[in-house]
């Protein structure tokens, strides 16, 4: 991973755990912040299959993923649950120009993500463990016995008193999506010193 200068740019760093329903706000916001030219959604790199989660990631080989880290092309990266993650360097380019960027983030590599940018809000993603059950069951991914593994490393790391702000969903989409939204707009600066892109009907 390469070093970088200090910015005065904001990165959102959302984390929550499986099941929370992180990817699914993030996709919420996404959505309704495509037409603000201040905020960039950062992909992830992992090594996992296309069509793996609810995520919209960019698939990676095991040495295809160990060639971009050898290469410092990854500003974040961190190993979970078996797969590499990787956030990419592009995310301190849009940092530069005064981007606010929003990545989806992990809370075991939360220590260092703050090392490496000071100024990075942390976002939990909070969700009772009784909904947390409900939804993990639902998902029908997983056995009894990896739920109850993912109940209790949840209820350890619920424990920790994490920096930045929490979001709670365990009720409608909607709520918790429209709060991330309200927290990522108030992040921008007041004025923005470029136009948006126009994009042509074709091309959308």
């Amino acid at each position: 991973m390469t070093e970088r200068q200090p910015s005065a740019a904001r990165l959102i760093y959302v984390i929550g755990a499986s099941g929370s329903g992180k990817d699914s706000l993030l996709t919420h916001a996404r959505t309704h912040l495509a037409a603000e030219p201040g905020v960039l959604f950062a992909h992830r790199y992992i090594t996992r299959a296309p069509d793996a989660g609810g995520e919209n990631h960019v698939a990676l080989t095991p040495a295809e993923y160990d060639m971009r880290q050898r290469a410092g092309l990854f500003a974040l990266a961190w190993q979970s649950h078996g797969c590499g993650y990787g956030v990419g360097i592009e995310i301190n380019q849009w940092l530069a120009r005064g981007a606010t960027v929003v990545v989806n983030g992990s809370r075991e590599y939360l220590p260092e993500a703050l090392r490496r940018y000071p100024e990075l809000l942390p976002v939990q993603i909070d969700v009772s463990p009784r909904v947390l059950r409900q939804r993990l069951l639902g998902r029908g991914r997983e056995s009894a016995e990896q739920i109850d593994l993912r109940l209790q490393r949840h209820d350890r790391l619920r424990q920790q008193a994490l920096p930045g702000v929490v979001i709670h969903n365990d009720g409608p989409l909607h709520e918790a999506g429209g709060a991330l939204v309200r927290l990522i707009r108030a992040q921008l600066p007041q004025a923005q010193p470029h136009a948006p892109t126009q994009v042509h009907p074709q091309c959308a």
